[in-house]
């Protein structure tokens, strides 16, 4: 039992001798992101655009729009075959959309508090789930990072292992859950001091300038938390 006991302590004392990712399917990856942005991004707003064009209402339309996400989901979960925690959230907060979409007044200022609303509700889950088992950006991180095959999933699975890679998922998931609450705050208390017309300006550069900066953010850290890891990985080698 001792010996048994050694063992598993001598194992832990490695925690950061990962394995490495296995081989991803160019192929697959490529056009998974394409199917991710054409029907995440691409359709939506050009949905929206040409029906607005056509008479139909702000709320009308951008529902309608909304629809493009949910058949990603469905496309994902057909080629999968599995309904991942990530096709989750989004559906999510399409539903999330839509409540706040339609509840309340719908005057051009409701509408701009309605989508800090949204990505309020964005950050407050990213906080709420670090009460979980597993924080948010642990299955943000597995969507992006791998090409969805079993392999390439079980690999980022096992690296909740260790306790850096925990570790760096935690902090990513606070930080993202801290900045779109401030983006929120500040896009609100915008709304009621700048005029409709210069909000309507400002709201598209605070929403994806903020996700620009936490997207660079996330990779640099990403990448400064795997090199520390490699380097102890390294030293921990030498010392035994």
């Amino acid at each position: 039992m001792q010996g048994a006991r050694s063992a598993s302590d001598a194992g832990a004392a490695r925690p950061e001798e990962r394995p490495e990712p296995p081989a991803r399917s160019g192929g697959a990856a490529a056009l998974g992101w394409i199917l991710t942005i054409a029907l995440n991004v691409v359709a939506p707003i050009i949905t929206y655009n040409t029906l607005r064009d056509h008479g139909w209402s702000e709320v009308a339309a951008l529902l309608a729009g909304g629809a493009w996400p949910v058949l990603d989901s469905v496309v994902h979960l057909v080629w999968r075959r599995r309904f991942d925690e990530f096709a989750l959230v989004t559906l999510v907060f399409l539903v999330i959309t839509a409540v706040v979409t339609l509840v309340g007044a719908h005057s051009a200022r409701a509408l701009l508090i309605k989508d800090s609303a949204v990505t309020g509700l964005f950050g407050l889950l990213c906080l709420a789930t670090l009460l979980a088992p597993r924080p948010l950006m642990f299955y943000f991180g597995r969507k992006f990072a791998t090409d969805g095959t079993a392999a390439s999933t079980a690999w980022w699975n096992g690296l909740w292992q260790f306790e850096g890679f925990r570790k760096t998922v935690t902090t990513m998931t606070t930080v993202w859950g801290v900045a779109y609450c401030l983006e929120a705050a500040v896009r609100v208390g915008l709304s009621y001091t700048l005029s409709t017309d210069t909000m309507v300006i400002v709201s598209p550069f605070l929403i994806y300038g903020v996700l620009a900066g936490l997207v660079v953010w996330t990779t640099m850290f990403g990448k400064r938390a795997r090199r520390k890891g490699e380097e102890r990985a390294a030293a921990a080698v030498v010392q035994g």
